[in-house]
């Protein structure tokens, strides 16, 4: 008995946390926000720092600058910018429907988890305009003037051409003659930037079952259910101290394997115990691991990350044995939600 009722004011206290307004200081959750920062890295001269997350936004012309550090950045809903070290990364429109950064040294990794049409999202580098068409994982490298994309779409206007650019193809934009995409192997580029990338989605992935949990209340049924929700867009986690992901419906999957679900399907994520523990039978988040995801009553997810039909890119078809079989593509509605809570 003692136990059930510290569990259930455990939920009320951080539901309430959730849906309290704003803190003073916060920023809404838009592009050019700071999601989180590590090492060496500054704004304008100003240095970032850990106290640096949801309340410092990137203006249009200013620049991120990382010597021994990494910084984490919101784009679009759905969309996170990654800064590696030594690198300079210039804002130069945050507005939701035409959102341009431009990489003027080191790397920059982009991860697209939803996209819309009327998104344009583009990243400039080396007299290039990358425009990302569809979810998936994105690598610019401005020393080596070179594009990869490990999953996914883009087109790269250069030099008055339009190129389209595919899953493992790269675009070298120093080459001589004339521009073509060659295709690459994933395995050889998964460094020391790649597997930190693939560990901060980890870690918003687990963010997101959190926050999911708390919107949809006792399961996502009766009274309470979805509190303060707003639907798709970012969510504030006080206890991961970001902002993580939460998709109008259905479930998202980022292209490192992480799942993103929606209140009202998180009644069928996996638990996890612990920060750094996710899944069923204590699974350790890392790079590479893929958890095996269980929604409800025995049934199987068996889809993976690039499941391509309906209107955001994922089909609902993946579900074996399970009420959810068949259907459509999952989708959501635009624009941010929730703030920082």
């Amino acid at each position: 008995m003692k136990r059930s009722w510290m569990t259930a004011f455990g939920g009320f206290f951080l539901t309430a946390l959730l849906c309290s307004p704003a803190w003073a200081d916060s920023l809404p959750p838009q592009p050019g926000v700071i999601n989180y920062s590590e090492g060496q890295a500054a704004i304008a001269g100003l240095s970032l720092n850990t106290n640096s997350a949801g309340s410092v936004k990137l203006d249009p012309g200013q620049a991120v600058t990382t010597q021994n550090g990494k910084v984490e950045m919101l784009l679009t809903p759905g969309v996170f910018l990654r800064v590696g070290p030594n690198s300079v990364v210039q804002m130069v429109s945050p507005a939701l429907e035409n959102t341009v950064v431009r990489v003027d040294k080191g790397r920059a990794m982009v991860e697209v988890d939803q996209v819309h049409p009327e998104n344009n999202i583009r990243v400039e580098q080396n007299g290039g305009s990358t425009k990302l068409v569809k979810a998936g994982l994105y690598d610019f490298d401005a020393d080596r003037g070179q594009i990869r994309v490990f999953d996914g779409q883009a087109e790269v206007l250069v030099g008055g051409r339009d190129m389209e650019v595919k899953s493992e193809h790269e675009l070298s934009l120093n080459m001589t003659g004339k521009l073509k995409a060659q295709k690459f192997d994933k395995r050889a580029f998964q460094d020391d930037f790649y597997r930190w990338a693939s560990l901060r989605s980890a870690y918003l992935a687990e963010a997101n079952v959190d926050a999911a949990r708390q919107y949809a209340g006792s399961g996502g049924y009766g009274p309470g259910a979805y509190a303060g929700w707003y639907g798709t867009g970012w969510y504030w986690d006080p206890w991961f101290s970001a902002y993580t992901f939460l998709p109008g419906e259905g479930i998202f999957y980022d292209p490192f394997g992480w799942a993103f679900y929606s209140p009202g399907l998180v009644w069928g994520a996996p638990y996890f115990y612990g920060r750094g523990y996710y899944g069923y039978g204590y699974h350790q988040f890392g790079p590479g691991y893929r958890p095996s995801l269980a929604l409800g009553h025995g049934s199987e997810f068996v889809g993976h990350a690039h499941m391509a039909s309906g209107p955001s890119g994922f089909s609902g078809g993946g579900f074996r044995g399970s009420a959810f079989a068949g259907g459509g593509g999952f989708h959501g509605g635009g624009g941010f939600g929730g703030g920082r809570r």
